[in-house]
């Protein structure tokens, strides 16, 4: 069994990858707090991680719960476009962005996952939590949302 490395390690390797889904999933101005929230847990439970584990998937679960967290806490106080938007972005990106933040959470949660970490269909079932094949109708579907609104 492989053993694990030093926390700096793991933030060091993960830290991008776990920026971009919180991006993707809560906005540039939450994904701060998620991304802090996201490695202070991961901290606080390292020490009990199993060695062998896959840490990589371990902390975007974690990304994943601290977005869903925010996205239920923050529901009525913010419009969802004003928060998904990231800063300053090229046009382009600000559609794409816009249309990513419209798509209902599971939907959102498998385009981010499958196209901002680069994850399998069978990695981003995992992480939202349910069956492979519904994780590829998520996706499908949240794709086919953004082409009609793009």
């Amino acid at each position: 069994m492989e053993r694990l490395p030093p926390f700096q390690v793991v933030l060091d390797r993960h830290s991008d990858e776990v920026w971009r889904v919180l991006r993707g999933m809560v906005g540039a101005q939450a994904a701060e707090d998620c991304f802090q929230e996201t490695f202070l847990a991961a901290l606080r439970a390292y020490p009990r991680l199993r060695e062998g584990s896959n840490v990589r998937a371990w902390l975007l679960t974690i990304a994943h719960r601290k977005a869903i967290d925010h996205t239920r806490r923050r529901r009525h106080e913010l419009p969802l476009e004003e928060e998904h938007e990231p800063a300053a972005p090229r046009a382009p990106e600000r559609e794409i962005w816009s249309a990513v933040a419209q798509l209902p959470p599971r939907q959102r949660a498998a385009v981010v996952l499958r196209y901002g970490a680069d994850l399998a269909h069978r990695e981003v079932a995992e992480l939202i939590g349910c069956s492979e094949e519904a994780a590829r109708r998520s996706l499908h579907e949240g794709l086919k949302r953004m082409r009609e609104e793009l």
